[in-house]
């Protein structure tokens, strides 16, 4: 009888790129022969894939792996390997913190991962590997080079992997390198190629979406180009970028987010603080000014366009008046949704080595993160409620975790809805009405459902 396959599960921390990394990983490992399970006692392999933006990414990692101590103990076959931001950053700490376990990998060598754990197996030894950068003529340069395992109906192409810029809070540049772009051909061969496996959503993914292109050419703007390129690919509906940077957002590129039917009216622009003292403190490369004049060409030129962003609190220095300043531009900004962090001071970074005393004490940084929570809350529940009696056209991303008969699904404005249906598919397009809106979610009722799309034209809708 033949062998058993052996069984491996990934948990993720992190952004959509550290996502982007599993899938990547995972079809690493079926490719080697393995089988994906969501049960810890099934596995044969546990792969923690690690983020290293916030404190609370160390804290999740090493409590997990406090957690697989014990199942290493009852089972000592079990392989258990750390890969990802973190892993890059702590190499062999991880090793001297967690010592059970058995293979770390950084964001250089994800191609390796399965090599390295037949290494360890073969060798009956730890194997810690990490790379000051990514070969130049190998699969690691790019992680969307190796076999994947996506969404029937979605998936993620890095069109660039590192970071140029040097913001003050962040350790990227450190642990994903320089920024170096995918040939521009190859992207679009890539679209083209999922497409055709039926997929009809897809999400560019870069630190920096907004620079992709300037280390292969002069010529401006190459983002906007690709935009274009892959909105016109036949059968992908929907066009979607993360993250993009506020100082390289041009002209060019929301006009060809207007003018490309494929491309999503969702815009995630990072604003980080309103004061234009903290954000040259963080080296952003723009002032609060220019950050909402760049908003309000993007509003003007998209129509129904939702807008998120992400706000940090608490940056070292950040005074009373700092933070009324932050207030200000995001109830002007009336942002859909955001994402609010709290300074979390991240070892090798400018703004770790601050002085001590320009550190906010958390008590005082905890008050402010409540009151810019109910700003922003207030803004999004009013652009939820401005969508109450519209028919939204979404793609089902699967049954409510909370009740069966509900199912979920996304907006092009990226607004999760949830409405009662029953039997409609992951990736199913289907016209929903809104019918009560809340900070973070919509509610609807199904008016119709679209057949698969064949072609790039528009599908009628079969009314139920």
């Amino acid at each position: 009888m033949p062998a058993t396959p052996r069984k491996y599960l990934i948990r993720t921390f992190g952004c959509q790129m550290n996502e982007h990394d599993s899938q990547r990983l995972a079809g690493l490992l079926e490719a080697d022969g393995m089988e994906a399970t969501d049960d810890v006692a099934n596995a044969d392999v546990v792969l923690l894939n690690t983020c290293c933006i916030r404190e609370n990414a160390d804290n999740k990692l090493y409590g997990n792996l406090g957690h697989l101590a014990a199942e290493k103990q009852k089972r000592p076959d079990l392989q258990i390997a750390v890969a990802g931001c973190l892993a890059q950053k702590d190499g062999a700490l991880v090793r001297e913190r967690a010592p059970h376990v058995d293979v770390v990998l950084g964001t250089h060598n994800v191609g390796r991962a399965a090599e390295l754990l037949h290494e360890a197996r073969e060798h009956d030894r730890p194997i810690v590997e990490i790379l000051d950068a990514a070969p130049d003529d190998g699969d690691d340069a790019f992680p969307s080079a190796l076999p994947v395992r996506d969404l029937p109906h979605a998936a993620w192409v890095t069109i660039q992997i590192g970071c140029d810029n040097k913001c003050a809070f962040c350790i990227v540049p450190a642990v994903r390198g320089k920024e170096i772009s995918r040939p521009f051909d190859e992207l679009v061969a890539e679209v083209e190629k999922l497409a055709g496996d039926g997929v009809v959503e897809v999400t560019l993914l870069g630190q920096n979406v907004n620079s992709y292109g300037r280390d292969l050419t002069r010529r401006r703007p190459l983002f906007a180009e690709l935009l274009r390129a892959v909105g016109a690919v036949d059968g992908i509906q929907r066009v979607r970028f993360t993250s993009p940077h506020p100082k390289d957002l041009r002209p060019e590129t929301i006009a060809a987010m207007a003018e490309t039917p494929a491309v999503c009216e969702h815009l995630h622009l990072p604003l980080q603080a309103g004061s234009d003292r903290v954000l040259a403190a963080m080296h952003r490369g723009y002032t609060a000014g220019r950050y909402l004049e760049k908003l309000a060409t993007a509003r003007r030129a998209i129509a129904d366009l939702a807008v998120t962003t992400d706000i940090i609190v608490g940056f070292p220095g950040e005074t009373d008046d700092d933070f009324e300043r932050t207030l200000e531009v995001v109830a002007a900004a009336e942002y859909d949704s955001a994402y609010t962090f709290l300074f979390s001071p991240r070892p090798g970074t400018e703004a770790a080595a601050m002085p001590d005393d320009r550190f906010i004490p958390p008590a005082v940084a905890a008050e402010r993160f409540q009151r810019l929570r109910l700003v922003v809350e207030r803004s999004a529940r009013r652009k939820h409620e401005a969508r109450l009696g519209r028919t939204e056209e979404v793609i089902v991303e699967g049954p409510s975790k909370r009740d069966a008969t509900v199912l979920t699904g996304r907006t092009r404005q990226n607004k999760l809805i949830h409405f009662p249906a029953a039997g409609l598919p992951v990736g199913t397009i289907a016209d929903v009405f809104v019918t009560a809106a809340a900070p973070h979610h919509l509610t609807g009722e199904l008016v119709g459902v679209k057949a698969p799309p064949a072609r790039r034209s528009r599908i009628p809708v079969v009314a139920l």
